[in-house]
């Protein structure tokens, strides 16, 4: 396809999808109503409606719509491609997606066959269970469920397992030239980018410009760049424009201003109808109980209530995964999400497909660790329906790929061969040692990165690291600080000589400083 006709194909879809939402009946409105204002002439019709939908800041709105629409879209493809094609274009992935769901929705079976609770119960939660899950629902905080027979679905240790042994027939590894090709255990070959690559894509990160994270330090006096810094972040929130605001973020946030600029980013505007939907949901959840929920309720106490961080949010952890599971308009993101929404059967109609239904209803299984992709938002939002909002989106742009199997640059596959192709070009001695001695750093990354080190890091510092990401629309930064901490180890990691004592020396990156280990690691390494 000639570019002029990827314009085309992308303006269509965008137009397709901005007709039927809130934002496009709110502007026709706007348009009917100022037809009476004396400064709308009927000879210049067209370009004073125009002129007064720009001033009154709805054309920004759309601006920011259409911005949102860009990032979520599927890339343009042939107009003749099947649409799993457009999930995934790679048939051995999209094989071993559907075989590792497969897998999932098992254990999940038989988890409910074992325990004897079923996926949902065909009547809702009687009155007075409903009554008390009101009562409570700022408290749950309190409860103590005995949760002892559930366990997790999966934890990322059994998917690392799975992204091990994908291989692609087509390939002969034979074939490579270098003999590092078989030091990591990713075995596919995808395109990742290299230190040059990555200088040139994350160039606003180099050691000559000002950074939050670094030049925003005690020692550091506030008018050599954090004071105009604040000024222009502040700038950026008044004009409400999600691509300056994206541009913005790439040198980090300033504190004060995070929550703004993020929810600015990600067009997450938090509107009556936002709480309306986020109301809906919780009344979905107080009417009907489901088996999700237990797994909730048990990651939660697994995770974020034990992290010294996070442990006082326990409530709105509730609430926000609670409403999520029964979110159906995640729905949407499996247009262009390699995974398939897992689907069971009404009781007694299993094999019909007249009678299968998603479940759960957002067509997420929650995995060990799943809670701390919210627990680091709830810093800068404490309005439900707000943090709601914000996670919601997060998910659906990020967080999604990170246990899915796809050939994504920022899917979990590529994240894990990049950590490994940084690790192995630049710190070969390292690598080649951790792996004679069974350490290989892959097993040791991949929990890191398949929570985008939310709980690893300081709070502060993950924020810092989060800016990044949506700064650059991508994953990469993930890699690219995991394959940086091993660098920063690396002198005590040549002296281990076992996996445990490898993991010892990188159990602790609560005192690390997310932006100097990126910049040293990307701009100070000699290539």
């Amino acid at each position: 396809m000639d570019e002029g006709t990827e314009m085309s194909l992308s303006i269509a879809q965008v137009v397709q999808r901005l007709k039927g939402s809130h934002l496009h009946s709110q502007i026709e409105r706007q348009a009917k109503d100022c037809l009476h204002r004396p400064e709308i002439k009927l000879e210049s019709l067209k370009e004073d409606v125009r002129s007064y939908l720009k001033t009154s800041g709805w054309e920004k709105k759309l601006q920011n719509a259409v911005y949102r629409e860009l990032h979520l879209q599927l890339p343009p493809s042939h107009p003749t491609a099947p649409p799993e094609h457009l999930k995934e274009p790679l048939a051995y992935m999209r094989k071993a997606q559907a075989s590792w769901e497969k897998r999932i929705l098992k254990s999940l079976n038989s988890m409910s066959t074992e325990l004897g609770v079923p996926l949902a119960r065909q009547v809702g939660r009687p009155a007075a269970e409903q009554k008390e899950l009101t009562d409570k629902w700022n408290e749950m905080g309190t409860d103590e469920p005995d949760l002892s027979r559930f366990r997790p679905v999966y934890a990322p240790k059994d998917f690392l397992e799975v992204l091990i042994s994908l291989r692609n027939p087509n390939h002969d590894s034979r074939e490579e030239i270098s003999a590092r090709s078989h030091w990591g255990l990713i075995q596919v070959p995808l395109n990742v980018r290299d230190i040059p690559q990555l200088r040139q894509a994350y160039s606003e990160l180099n050691l000559t410009s000002g950074q939050l994270g670094i030049d925003d330090h005690a020692h550091v006096h506030p008018d050599l760049f954090e004071n105009d810094y604040v000024q222009i972040g502040q700038k950026v929130v008044v004009e409400q424009d999600s691509a300056a605001a994206q541009q913005y973020s790439r040198r980090g946030c300033p504190t004060g201003l995070r929550a703004d600029l993020w929810a600015l980013i990600l067009n997450s505007t938090n509107q009556l109808q936002d709480v309306m939907h986020y109301e809906q949901l919780k009344a979905g959840v107080i009417q009907h109980d489901l088996l999700v929920d237990n797994l909730i309720y048990k990651d939660v106490k697994l995770t974020a209530s034990n992290d010294d961080y996070y442990f006082v949010f326990e409530d709105f952890l509730y609430q926000v995964l609670l409403c999520f599971s029964r979110d159906t308009g995640v729905l949407e993101h499996f247009k262009y999400n390699s995974a398939t929404p897992p689907k069971s059967y009404l009781h007694g109609k299993v094999g019909d497909e007249d009678y299968a239904v998603v479940y759960p209803p957002n067509g997420v299984i929650p995995f060990h660790g799943f809670s701390m992709y919210v627990a680091p938002l709830c810093f800068l939002y404490n309005e439900p329906s707000k943090l709601y909002s914000v996670f919601r989106e997060m998910y659906i742009r990020y967080f999604f790929r990170l246990h899915s199997i796809s050939s994504s640059f920022s899917g979990i596959v590529s994240l894990c061969l990049q950590f490994e192709r940084l690790l192995q070009t630049h710190l070969p001695q390292l690598f080649y040692h951790l792996r004679q001695i069974g350490a290989q750093p892959l097993r040791i990354a991949f929990k890191w990165m398949v929570r985008a080190f939310s709980g690893y890091l300081s709070t502060d510092q993950l924020l810092l690291l989060w800016d990044r990401i949506l700064g650059y629309d991508s994953l990469e930064v993930v890699a690219v600080l995991a394959a940086a901490v091993f660098a920063f180890r690396a002198e005590n990691l040549m002296e281990v000589t076992s996996l445990a004592s490898a993991e010892a020396v990188l159990a602790d990156l609560s005192t690390l400083k997310v932006i100097p280990l990126i910049q040293i690691f990307l701009f100070a390494t000699a290539i």
